[in-house]
């Protein structure tokens, strides 16, 4: 994963999510198909496509899309 455009497109395959990469600075709480479920489930996906723990703590701080693409792949 090299951008947080993977990072919506992993979303949109296996969350069923319908995002655009325009949506990686809309705040999730304005997303219209995110919630704390699809976040858990992100993580997981993330732990997996990276092959390694992502930062939970960080993650759930974030408030866009693309600040949970900076914290998984800066840690």
């Amino acid at each position: 994963m090299y951008t947080v455009v993977d990072l919506i497109s992993l979303a949109n395959e296996h969350l069923g999510t319908d995002l655009e990469p325009e949506d990686a600075v809309r705040d999730l709480a304005e997303l219209p198909c995110w919630d704390s479920v699809n976040l858990l489930r992100l993580v997981s996906l993330l732990e997996t496509e990276l092959a390694r723990p992502v930062p939970v703590a960080e993650i759930l701080q974030a408030r866009t899309l693309g600040e949970i693409w900076t914290a998984a792949v800066t840690a």
